[in-house]
């Protein structure tokens, strides 16, 4: 399918998406359409999406109508389905068994449950695999992976993707109009490349095209060093070793490539075939952090983002929590779907403890603060064999409620009682972080200190943002930034001229940019810059840096915001400018370091630039972060909450709605600076709330845009 094509059919899609998300279950007699004429209709109608993963081919057909009665009695308005199940659809090559799955879907509508399915993908046959050999992944070591578990397929196999589209097509023959389908979910947590010789020239191929000449190639990759310089496109390995800087931060590229290959095959198998009205996503795993690949690219031609949110061991980070979810959020720029979490424990933790009573409320909670539409537990039921035996479920493999069903069914009464409420809402934020998958691999190939986690210095901003705000956008770099305030840029590495250009455009129009450490030390090519840091923008700042330090132990850090102490790495700033500021300086302690600028400031055109070169600890990072907010004109009319509790605002045409969620092991009293309706207890206005531990309040008051 042609480019243009695709891009004119996704953007009905999503059209149809959203209308669709906010529709209404039904009887299985009467279809969506039936009830409605337009788009408007449907989302004046509203829905928050309670679900599960359903299993049924694990299952005795018999069985499955107490399965789903008890899922009704729960509120589970959405099954996910068929996600594993290509030895049950396609049992021997070419013969298809569909039967199942249309009785299945059609069990679930009579008790007004909708259906994603899941493209079988993941995890593929045995008697595929075992005829066909070729399309099993190669670790990196050289050993190919054999069957008995999922994700042994290679990515980029042509004759796997053939297998793919071929059972994803007949799928969507069957169920691409079935009105009780309203979405695909393709494959499942993609994870791993494969290092076969295949893919290998595959590389080489991708390499042609987007260099055109080896001479390019070994210019951008400085290829003249150890005497790596390429005479032939063949020699160009592919591994998972150690590198050329820019080699790695190719491969990286490459990977996402090809996972958007294996995807777009998918879909246009699926476009061809479903209704406009049935959404498109996937689910993406690792704790939504992961970097195999840019999800920024690979959701770009989804109708919705997707992700599977987990905690493992330990009970809920609600910072951590939050900030990932902000991040997947920031994936398209809209709300999204939490198509996994976990009902209680895992299975894959050093210790799956539990979390605690009241905490998958709260944690479900959470994700519809942060900008969820829906939320679906793995699994509904406890399978009785295979390597996920002992994760958590609602349901027994005794096929009995677990303790935790009556928590999630207070969840499905609190989802119903607020659905119309929050349906067309979503966060809103004029402050940004902002994230570079180039930066990010960059960094973590070169990371001069054990100790830079970029996840843990993204989080020393967010947690002060998100307490003086309560509303943080986690965005791409290059995403627009016209409508915001202020951005902060943790760790911006990689810094193109055309990414130099993108945040010279948002500064001189009056945005205030924050940036942190090791910004633009290198260019697209992941070479360093020729220009000191920050790179192309030393001219905005006025100033540039001197010379980079990662700490052995923090040095002294002060100026007029108070006192405090800059940890893991620190960076001279030198002022290049009679107009640059100095904000703080490193005392004593480290002598590269004493007297020299750690943060400085410049204005540029109707806006201002910062460069804080340090990890601040964590009472002068609130004191830096609260005063440039304060410059920028930011502020929250909720102020600073408890310690333990978050807050979390959606709006809409004629309505906000604010949810507060109290993390703590005691209860906790917040002062609400207007009075607001309590949704969730008789509707009354109150101006001061209370909260046990765990507890959640769903409040809304008139507002206009």
């Amino acid at each position: 399918m042609k480019r243009g094509a695709l891009v004119s059919l996704m953007a009905a899609a999503l059209g149809a998406a959203v209308v669709l998300t906010s529709g209404t279950p039904r009887a299985h007699a009467a279809s969506p359409a039936a009830r409605a004429s337009s788009p408007a209709a449907h989302t004046a109608l509203g829905r928050l999406w309670l679900g599960a993963a359903w299993y049924p081919e694990q299952w005795p057909e018999s069985r499955w109508p107490k399965d789903l009665a008890l899922m009704q009695a729960a509120g589970i308005n959405v099954v996910r389905v068929g996600e594993f199940a290509w030895s049950t659809l396609e049992p021997h090559q070419g013969q298809y068994h569909f039967g199942w799955l249309k009785r299945a879907i059609a069990a679930a509508a009579r008790h007004h449950i909708f259906v994603v399915i899941g493209t079988p993908t993941d995890a593929p046959p045995a008697w595929l695999t075992s005829r066909y050999p070729q399309v099993l992944r190669v670790h990196a070591d050289g050993r190919r992976a054999q069957h008995g578990n999922r994700r042994q397929f290679s990515y980029a196999s042509p004759l796997y993707r053939r297998f793919c589209r071929d059972i994803v097509t007949r799928l969507a023959e069957h169920f691409g109009h079935n009105p009780d389908v309203i979405g695909w979910q393709i494959d499942n947590e993609y994870t791993n490349e494969s290092y076969d010789a295949g893919t290998r020239r595959l590389f080489q191929r991708w390499l042609k095209r987007r260099f055109g000449t080896l001479a390019a190639l070994n210019r951008d990759w400085t290829s003249a060093y150890w005497s790596q310089t390429y005479t032939a496109w063949r020699q160009i390995p592919l591994n998972a070793r150690p590198g050329n800087p820019g080699w790695m931060l190719a491969h990286r590229q490459f990977v996402t490539a090809t996972w958007l290959g294996f995807q777009r095959n998918q879909i246009q198998a699926l476009r061809a075939h479903i209704a406009p009205r049935q959404f498109i996503t996937t689910n993406i795993g690792g704790l939504g952090w992961s970097d195999n690949w840019d999800h920024y690219a690979i959701t770009r031609p989804l109708d919705i983002a997707a992700w599977d949110d987990y905690v493992g061991e330990g009970q809920l980070d609600f910072y951590r929590n939050g900030a990932m979810s902000d991040f997947v959020r920031g994936w398209k720029r809209q709300d999204y779907w939490v198509m996994e979490t976990q009902p209680g424990f895992v299975d894959w933790a050093p210790v799956n403890n539990s979390l605690v009573k009241g905490g998958v409320r709260a944690m479900t909670w959470e994700s519809i603060g942060h900008g969820a539409d829906a939320v679906l537990f793995w699994q509904w039921r406890s399978a009785l064999g295979g390597q996920e035996q002992y994760h958590g479920a609602l349901v027994g493999p005794d096929g009995k409620p677990e303790p935790l069903y009556g928590e999630v069914q207070r969840i499905g009464r609190e989802f119903k009682r607020c659905s119309k409420l929050i349906a067309g809402t979503r966060p809103r934020s004029t402050v940004a972080l902002l994230v570079s998958y180039d930066s990010r691999w960059a960094i973590d190939f070169q990371r001069q200190s054990v100790r830079y986690r970029q996840l843990q210095v993204l989080l020393d901003y967010y947690r002060p943002l998100e307490n003086l705000t309560h509303a943080v956008d986690i965005v791409s770099a290059r995403a627009p930034l016209a409508h915001y305030r202020i951005v902060f840029a943790p760790s911006l590495n990689v810094i193109s001229k055309s990414l130099a250009q993108h945040l010279r455009n948002y500064v001189r129009s009056g945005g205030v940019l924050v940036l942190g450490p090791r910004s633009g030390m290198k260019d697209q090519y992941n070479r360093l810059n020729v220009e000191r840091q920050p790179g192309p923008l030393v001219p905005l700042l006025g100033g540039r840096v001197q010379q980079y330090y990662a700490l052995l132990k923090p040095v002294v850090v002060s100026g007029a915001l108070g006192r405090g102490s800059g940890r893991i790495w620190a960076e001279a700033l030198s002022p290049k400018s009679a107009t640059t500021q100095v904000l703080l300086h490193y005392g004593a302690g480290n002598a590269w370091l004493t007297g020299q600028a750690a943060a400085i400031e410049h204005r540029y055109g109707r806006g201002t630039i910062i460069y804080l070169g340090t990890i601040l600890n964590r009472r002068l990072m609130h004191a830096f972060v609260a005063q440039r907010l304060a410059s920028a004109g930011v502020h929250s009319p909720f102020g600073v909450l408890p310690a333990g509790v978050e807050l979390m605002r959606r709006v809409g045409e004629g309505r906000e709605v604010v949810i507060v969620i109290n993390h703590a092991s005691a209860a906790r009293t917040v002062q609400l600076p207007y009075a607001m309706r309590d949704v969730l207890h008789r509707g009354r206005s109150l101006r001061v709330l209370h909260l046990r531990p765990q507890g959640v309040a769903v409040l809304e008051r008139p507002y206009r845009l």
